[in-house]
């Protein structure tokens, strides 16, 4: 799409400003979707193709909508799960402010903030130096603490000038309407003097726009302090939504090891000691603590706005307003109960074998083994961050292994339904080893998103691959109004996916645990590799199952000559569990492309590559999935989850297994093409793909251009074919072609025959 000078759009009655010269035919349907969502105010699941312009075309329709009705749409929360993603729509939302002025004459009168962590937003040199999350969260508290500020007015304690100047004047500062991403909050907190982390907290309930990760909204921990005084009457938007269930899983459970609790027997000496130091000089702190906890849990607790130590608010409001139990309430009696809490962790964790069991069976244990009660428990987690206050502590990241045991303490306590307690005595991957796990899984993400659903109008949920839809509306237990799937407009059949499904010598090709270590699979795994590298110019980008079949696949390469049959026509590189040499590899990997020597990446379905990296144009010519990413299905806490989706909600194992193991292929692939004037190859390299209940719950952006042809390929078929695409694409496309096909003026959208199609574009469920 080129830049606009004018364009306005009439999406079922609304004036829509769209900044571009054309807008593709899936975009303006995408748009009457989003609308009818917004009129019912309801949710809705969108599945849009990858680079089809998802952003702009909901940042149009949302923005127009709240310019229209202020009442109805009275703030827009966008969450999406990367710097370069909010940075992405922040520059979306400038290009559509600046056609607004064009067209009216005047500013659009938009508040648009971006939100990030304090690494990301920090100014102050003595903070900022170290970029780690936990140690710049640690350095900020000890400046900015209310203790450390009350310190400084008699002695010299060092402060953050920054926040000092933000508190003084900054707070009535008005930020001026405008588009600010992270780094115009920061050129505004350098030249007024304010820190634009706690300038950008302040201005979130003015904004008309919020960007911000997915953490702010769905991590309970989190949301308490950020979010929890938006507006109802709010839109949520939650792009590259695919995961969203394992971000909402994840945020509600915990892992405890055993290095975890002795650093809490540790962080619980240290506690005892500065108990015992504080007492000699100031009894009354902990007298006025005391008296606090005895009015309740709400008064005590109120949170500071520069608390980093984050209790999970998964009370109820009941709760909060009790006293606290009398056996926690002073500091020393509460670092006892921690100390029996812990050993009591530490003995159920000395066993042979696995225990599977209910957070109810657990406190039952705990109840009988150590007389600890479940109410104490339940208040751990904010009763631990009133005392790290109390006593004044500013080494907050010290203390994080006893805030993991008092988070698990107030998780386990507060739910018994939806979650499940695994005790293994090993890594399944180091049997021979003593390693011992307690695993507290969440198993229901419906729990972590059903506050948002209560809390807000309209939930939107979008991305490229959410194929199949209606597996959503299970697993997170809510209703959408509007559920659509959209298809791609092209003038030239610009992906070409494949399904190669044996070798040259007939062998089956297939990732399936049987032939897993197969000889004759991995060979011809390796032909596939060895053929599409001296075909395909610049980038290939692979994808493996998971790490462990990856370091199989690559040994038997290296044994059998393959990398080096490879490395005649690109350069190879490979992700790793470590995320700084994969972003070596990245850059090096770009660098190859460039240079024209071409590279391959060896990558890992659910890694890095899969998730946050475009391969644009000639970054990915071809991707290839080796295999079909099915979850390692052995693991207990997938086995109870699968278990709790049967009962709870009626979908089979089966079913669950290859929604999960589809979407994260759809996801893989869909980093070939990265818009309509892309073009890239899609193999899918295992058997199994043939079989239509597999292909059938790839999104419709892919299915549709499969054909009987290219659906059971041996390799000699596959290099064949694509060497014709590539021929095809290299001829040269003008725009003329695509207009009227993929893109439309404002006059194309007008006509009968446009609205027939954009009819066909549409897959409502």
């Amino acid at each position: 799409i080129l830049l606009l000078n004018r364009m306005r759009l009439n999406v079922d009655g609304l004036l829509v400003f769209f900044p571009y010269d054309y807008v593709y035919p899936e975009q303006f349907s995408y748009m009457q979707e989003l609308k009818r969502t917004i009129d019912s105010r309801g949710h809705c699941l969108l599945e849009m193709p990858c680079g089809t312009g998802k952003t702009i075309s909901l940042l149009s329709v949302l923005l127009a909508y709240h310019k229209e009705h202020p009442g109805i749409v009275a703030k827009i929360i966008y969450c999406s799960r990367t710097v370069p993603e909010i940075d992405k729509v922040m520059a979306e939302t400038r290009r559509y402010c600046r056609l607004y002025k064009e067209e009216i004459g005047e500013d659009a009168d938009i508040l648009a903030v971006a939100l990030s962590s304090r690494k990301n937003l920090c100014i102050n040199p003595y903070v900022n130096e170290s970029r780690m999350g936990e140690k710049v969260n640690s350095k900020c508290y000890s400046l900015t603490a209310p203790f450390v500020r009350e310190k400084a007015r008699d002695g010299n304690v060092q402060l953050c000038e920054f926040y000092e100047k933000f508190d003084s004047v900054g707070r009535e500062y008005p930020l001026p309407t405008g588009v600010y991403d992270l780094d115009d909050l920061k050129d505004v907190g350098r030249r007024k003097g304010f820190c634009p982390y706690f300038l950008a907290r302040n201005t979130l309930k003015r904004a008309d726009l919020v960007v911000y990760s997915y953490h702010y909204l769905l991590d309970p921990k989190i949301a308490e302090i950020i979010s929890k005084d938006l507006a109802k009457n709010s839109v949520v938007v939650f792009d590259e939504a695919h995961n969203i269930d394992s971000v909402l899983i994840e945020s509600m459970s915990c892992v405890i090891s055993a290095k975890l609790l002795d650093e809490s027997m540790r962080n619980i000496t240290n506690l005892t000691t500065q108990i015992d130091n504080i007492k000699s000089v100031s009894q009354e702190k902990l007298q006025s603590e005391y008296q606090a906890l005895v009015e309740g849990l709400r008064v005590a607790s109120s949170s500071r706005e520069t608390d980093i130590v984050l209790a999970n608010p998964v009370l109820p409001d009941d709760v909060l307003d009790e006293a606290v139990p009398g056996s926690i309430r002073t500091a020393d009696h509460f670092v006892k109960f921690l100390k029996r809490f812990v050993e009591y962790i530490k003995s159920r964790m000395k066993i042979q074998h696995v225990i599977v069991e209910s957070p109810a069976a657990f406190l039952k244990d705990c109840y009988e083994t150590v007389c600890i009660d479940k109410k104490p428990l339940k208040f751990c987690a904010t009763r631990l961050k009133m005392m790290l206050s109390t006593l004044e502590l500013t080494n907050i990241q010290d203390f994080s292994p006893i805030n993991s045991i008092c988070s698990f303490a107030t998780l386990v306590s507060t739910y018994c339904d939806g979650f499940v307690l695994v005790i293994e005595p090993f890594d399944d991957r180091t049997p021979s080893i003593s390693n011992p796990i307690l695993n507290f899984s969440c198993m229901d993400a419906s729990l972590a998103m059903k506050p948002v659903f209560d809390a807000f109008q309209s939930v939107v949920i979008t991305s490229g691959t959410l194929s199949p839809l209606d597996m959503y509306p299970k697993i997170l237990n809510f209703r959408p109004s509007v559920m659509a799937s959209f298809t791609m407009s092209l003038s030239r059949d610009c992906i070409c996916p494949l399904i190669v499904s044996k070798g040259n010598d007939q062998g089956v090709l297939s990732s399936k645990f049987e032939l897993r270590e197969d000889a004759s699979v991995i060979r011809n795994y390796g032909c596939l590799l060895v053929e599409m590298a001296s075909v395909v110019p610049d980038g290939l980008v692979c994808f493996f199952t998971s790490y462990s079949y990856m370091e199989t696949v690559i040994s038997n390469w290296y044994n059998q000559s393959i990398l080096e049959a490879v490395q005649k026509y690109k350069v190879i590189f490979i992700e790793t569990q470590d995320p700084i040499e994969t972003s070596i590899a990245l850059d090096d990997y770009h660098k190859a492309c460039r240079t024209g020597r071409g590279a391959v990446l060896l990558s890992v379905a659910r890694g890095k590559v899969s998730e946050g990296i475009d391969f644009t144009d000639h970054l990915g010519r071809c991707v290839i999935m080796f295999g079909i990413p099915y979850v390692y299905t052995q693991s207990r806490i997938l086995k109870a989850r699968l278990e709790y989706l049967r009962d709870r909600y009626g979908i089979k194992e089966g079913e669950f297994l290859t929604f999960d193991a589809m979407r994260n292929t759809a996801q893989c692939m869909g980093r070939a093409l990265r818009g309509k004037t892309d073009y890239g190859i899609m193999i899918f390299a295992d058997k199994r793909f043939t079989r239509s209940d597999k292909r059938g719950k790839l999104p419709k952006w892919i299915q549709q251009h499969f054909k009987d042809s290219t659906i059971n390929l041996s390799i000699e078929e596959c290099v064949h074919m694509s060497k014709k695409f590539l021929r095809e694409m290299a001829q040269p496309v003008s725009k003329a072609s695509q207009l009227g096909l993929s893109m439309l003026t404002m006059e194309q959208l007008e006509e009968e025959e446009t609205k027939k199609r954009l009819a066909k574009i549409i897959h409502v469920v």
